[in-house]
């Protein structure tokens, strides 16, 4: 009778055995490519790539076989190999762009992501109150730069008419400073404009990271008596850190990339107090037509992006995986 039994469970497992592979195997074919459907495949695929090949990967060839030429205005190119980068970090002026392009980069996305995440943990207290205000520094993140440099002209202008020196003349009558036009406070001055559109999404991703925390681990801590401060501090603050890390990738490019403001608000001046590396490529290439120099900088500015970009990417497809 025992033999029986087990020859029955024996015969029962191979039974569900062999239905689990055929089911896997359907499944397998399923999800599977066929031979049949490459072709559609490309099909749908080829218009991208077609767009991509003309927008990004022709301008990027072009673009660093255009640095190893000298070619002023309509004259005849000349090969110079590495000609141009010797004489990119030989000229103090591109020197003194980097440094300026470090320091507006680092302030911008200090100040940018540092307000963001302090007042996300802010406003996670009372998400319900607060979301005007979210929305508010949030619609800042989608002006665009040009719109903003505007915007931040009439704020800094010279003369009284301007905002700022409206309400500082207030408590000192008579104040006066041209804020953009003097090279000891135009790059401060660049960096709160730049500043102030960038808090929008370091805003929205630390909240974001706050609000995925289990409620069951804050209602814990004020059981056991902590403050709204240590919470912030302990549990919100280091557990918001993926938000963080995401918003300072986001935000460095960014600045590091910017444009548009300095062109509408200083055009890199006094000086060239303000001038960085993306507007030095435009100055160089586009008012004193040097393509072969300007686009040396701007291969200067692509290994710096990818710089920064590589081991981010690299850390989030780690993580996916």
């Amino acid at each position: 009778m025992h033999e029986t039994v087990a020859a029955s469970a024996t015969a029962t497992d191979a039974e569900r055995s062999s239905r689990v592979a055929g089911e896997r195997r359907k499944l397998l074919a399923t999800r599977g490519w066929r031979i049949g459907d490459w072709p559609a495949a490309w099909l749908l695929i080829a218009p991208v790539l077609v767009l991509f090949g003309i927008a990004v990967v022709y301008p990027l060839v072009e673009t660093i076989r255009l640095s190893f030429f000298d070619i002023k205005g309509l004259g005849k190119p000349k090969y110079v190999e590495l000609g141009n980068y010797v004489r990119l970090f030989a000229d103090p002026a591109f020197r003194n762009t980097i440094s300026t392009t470090l320091i507006f980069t680092v302030a911008t996305t200090f100040v940018s992501v540092s307000i963001g995440w302090l007042l996300a943990m802010l406003c996670s207290f009372a998400p319900r109150q607060t979301l005007p205000f979210r929305v508010m520094f949030f619609a800042a993140f989608g002006i665009s730069e040009a719109v903003a440099g505007y915007m931040w002209i009439g704020i800094l202008r010279p003369d009284s008419a301007g905002l700022l020196n409206a309400a500082i003349g207030l408590i000192i009558p008579g104040f006066s400073h041209p804020w953009l036009g003097d090279p000891n406070t135009a790059l401060g001055a660049l960096i709160v404009a730049a500043s102030w559109g960038g808090v929008g999404l370091p805003l929205m991703l630390c909240f974001a990271s706050v609000q995925a925390i289990p409620r069951t681990v804050l209602e814990a801590a004020y059981l056991d008596g902590a403050t709204p401060t240590q919470i912030m501090r302990n549990i919100m603050m280091p557990l918001s850190l993926p938000g963080v890390r995401v918003a300072i990738f986001i935000n460095l490019l960014g600045a590091l990339r910017a444009f548009d403001i300095i062109f509408i608000l200083t055009g890199g001046g006094p000086v060239r107090a303000t001038e960085t590396v993306g507007y030095f490529m435009y100055r160089e290439s586009m008012t004193q037509f040097k393509l072969g120099y300007g686009a040396a900088a701007t291969v200067v500015l692509l290994a710096a992006v990818l710089i920064i970009s590589i081991p981010a990417i690299i850390q989030r497809t780690a993580g996916a995986r």
